[in-house]
């Protein structure tokens, strides 16, 4: 069956010219409503839950009692509750594992991606498009405004480009795309997962659950972590990574040639052949060739010659990622 999307190149010059429209693929959505759902869910995340406004999202993770994440979300208010979004994949497990949780809580917890749809824009045309369909454009990083059971949040940019996603009833989703493809082309959700890698915004799914301490994949520099919280499930192991100075792994962007690489996939030094020193995070096809992927790497690796899969894999390189990361001295060079 033939591919209905622009080729990935072709995305990337409608990107660069003014825009993009896609329905991103493998999202979860979780509301959890009631009295008790921002103390709930305060106590059971690495990021605050209680001073959540209305005009804004955050990122936070779900942790093992071992400080390993099992799941990252993007989080916001909408009139009803609490919305989690995750990657689909774990949504259901996920969703069930909280709700042992909720106890005497007024707290309930219900699937939202059976009833609503996503929409990602991105590109300098995206604000216009958006005011043109009568929805906002928030502005700052993670502002979030919602009205009518639309919600719109500005994501981080990506490839220099800014991002927003529309989160909307199913019904409406349809017309609303209508509405926003006028001054933008359509992409495939491949272009959008290629958006989220530049990012730098990691997305924990199956492959890689309780695989990473927020901070092995840099959570903490993009506000997924609030260190002042309180207790949370792995609380103490996360804060012991933050203050005792024992983080040996950092998150790179890296690129490779070929296939793109798959989650969870392991990353060698040729002089290592039995260890691996990283693990993939999330990856996607690049428009420009070959992958782009985020990969969780030992700091002291960084700098030097990768391969994927063993030692004597095919070669990674690493790459820039859109904000600064905290290295040792002799690490500074792999940014």
């Amino acid at each position: 069956m033939p591919n209905p999307f622009p080729s990935l190149t072709s995305s990337l010059a409608s990107l660069r010219r003014a825009g993009v429209i896609v329905a991103p693929a493998g999202l979860g959505l979780i509301r959890v409503a009631g009295d008790d759902a921002a103390s709930f869910l305060h106590t059971q995340l690495t990021n605050a839950v209680e001073d959540l406004s209305a005009d804004g999202a955050r990122l936070a993770g779900y942790c093992s009692p071992k400080g390993r994440l099992q799941a990252s979300f993007l989080m916001w208010r909408d009139a009803e509750g609490i919305v989690l979004q995750l990657s689909a994949d774990i949504q259901p497990a996920i969703q069930k594992r909280l709700s042992m949780f909720v106890l005497r809580a007024k707290a309930k917890l219900s699937d939202l991606s059976a009833t609503h749809g996503i929409l990602g824009v991105a590109g300098d045309a995206a604000a216009g498009a958006l005011a043109a369909a009568g929805l906002p454009a928030p502005q700052g990083a993670l502002q979030a405004t919602s009205a009518e059971g639309v919600t719109v949040i500005r994501l981080a940019d990506a490839d220099g480009a800014p991002r927003w996603q529309v989160v909307a009833p199913a019904d409406r989703i349809a017309s609303l795309r209508q509405a926003l493809s006028g001054a933008l082309d359509a992409a495939a959700p491949a272009f959008w997962d290629w958006l989220d890698v530049m990012s730098g915004v990691p997305r924990i799914a199956t492959p890689t659950q309780e695989q990473f301490v927020p901070q092995m994949i840099n959570f903490e520099l993009i506000g997924g972590v609030n260190f002042r919280k309180g207790c949370y499930p792995g609380q103490e192991v996360v804060a012991r990574s933050q203050y005792r100075g024992t983080l040996k792994r950092r998150m790179w962007r890296v690129h490779g040639e070929g296939e793109a690489a798959a989650a969870a996939a392991e990353i060698f030094r040729p002089e290592e052949p039995g260890q691996p020193c990283g693990m993939i995070v999330n990856a996607a096809a690049s428009p420009e060739g070959g992958w782009d992927a985020l990969a969780e790497l030992k700091i002291d690796a960084a700098t030097g010659a990768l391969r994927l899969g063993a030692a004597d894999g095919p070669a990674v390189a690493t790459r820039a990622l859109p904000y600064a990361v905290p290295l040792p001295d002799e690490a500074q060079a792999a940014g």
